[in-house]
């Protein structure tokens, strides 16, 4: 079997820097001399990742940003390519991010690269014609979502694998019920409701207006009620004013053990919801966009639901979902009290939480990975 001596490694954003990491973490455990050098964040290069290019150049937002952006994403890839041609790694693992890392991943195997992407993109939703383009990407597809190594394997991406589920680790531990309690000062005998108004600029304009209407009529409900906003990172407190001044209290949401094991929840539909699921919160999910969005996903979607739990137990509402012109206060809140109230509602999601976290398991997907590299090597 070969040694891995040199590896190239690349993420587009945030949440992929912090996947890679993991992954740049697991093979210098099994490689301690291997070299690594990609496209990183700061959490890849405090693993001791080399950046090529730093993520953010890649940073983009909305079509216009990505045109305006065309000939700086073009560099990037050229400087990639060169030094991939000069320095030829053993294995190049792309991280999400799918766009650029399917034109990226095809360009590599044509140097004779092995490539293996992390995160599967979510074809099974919308975007199926691109599977072409995937199959001529990879030599490994590693999958986050138990369903979907057969989905791709029908469709001729013979070694896509599951390799576990970041979210499901991750959510394994942290706060208990009463500890979060402790940390918010909330007693026992109050309701703690948590609203998570997405974590993108556009999603909180949208949002945060409509959940500081429902927490008014809560509030008029359930007057004992306690309320937390978890604030992600890069959104600014300000952009939640609406929600300070009704009482909601800030929960910052890298603090050690987060979790947020609140009595119910109300969340905009992402990773969060899945989390929440995890954690064992009930949720009613939101989502509005603009017009021209939800008419594009309406039209394209090949799925029914839009929440990741309610999609991985069957693409069925486990977690109720308003969206669009549904997402209103009136119907938040009559879904949202049978889930604070303890009701059939509140058993039933809680029921198939239970069954989420055993389909997703608690494999190390920074394992699966570096196994995918040492098959690599192997052949």
């Amino acid at each position: 079997m070969k040694h891995l001596k040199r590896c190239f490694i690349s993420a587009g954003e945030t949440s992929g820097d912090m996947h890679a990491a993991t992954v740049v973490a697991e093979l210098k455990q099994r490689y301690p001399d291997a070299a690594f050098t990609g496209v990183a964040g700061e959490q890849m290069q405090a693993e001791g990742c080399r950046a090529l290019h730093h993520m953010h150049e890649l940073n983009v937002m909305g079509i216009t940003d990505v045109l305006r952006s065309l000939s700086r994403i073009r560099h990037i890839e050229r400087s990639i390519l060169h030094w991939c041609a000069e320095e030829q790694p053993d294995a190049a693992i792309l991280v999400d991010f799918s766009s650029f890392h399917m034109r990226l991943g095809r360009k590599l195997k044509a140097l004779g690269i092995p490539v293996i992407h992390f995160i599967a993109p979510k074809l099974w939703a919308w975007g199926g014609w691109r599977v072409k383009k995937l199959q001529q990407s990879q030599d490994r597809l590693a999958c986050i979502l138990p369903f979907e190594p057969e989905w791709f394997q029908q469709r001729g991406i013979p070694h896509a694998r599951y390799v576990g589920n970041p979210s499901a680790v991750a959510c394994a531990g942290g706060w208990s019920a009463s500890e979060l309690r402790q940390q918010v000062g909330v007693a026992d005998d109050q309701p703690l409701l948590a609203l998570l108004p997405g974590s993108r600029p556009q999603e909180i304009r949208l949002h945060v207006p409509v959940l500081a209407q429902t927490l008014q009529h809560i509030q008029q409900k359930v007057p004992q009620i306690r309320c937390i906003v978890p604030i992600a990172p890069g959104v600014t407190t300000a952009s939640l004013d609406p929600l300070w001044r009704l009482g909601a209290a800030p929960l910052q949401r890298n603090q050690p053990g987060y979790a947020l094991r609140a009595d119910a929840a109300i969340a905009v539909s992402g990773t969060a919801t899945l989390e929440l699921a995890l954690w064992d919160t009930p949720t009613v999910l939101i989502y509005k966009a603009s017009p021209v969005m939800i008419f594009l996903a309406r039209r394209l979607a090949q799925i029914q639901c839009a929440g990741l739990a309610n999609i991985i137990l069957g693409d069925k509402p486990v977690m109720p979902e308003l969206l669009q012109e549904a997402c209103t206060p009136d119907n938040i809140v009559a879904h949202l009290l049978p889930l604070l109230r303890g009701e059939d509602a509140t058993r039933r999601q809680r029921s198939e939480c239970a069954k989420l976290r055993t389909l997703l398991g608690s494999e190390q997907p920074a394992a699966g990975v570096a196994n995918m590299v040492d098959e690599l090597l192997r052949s």
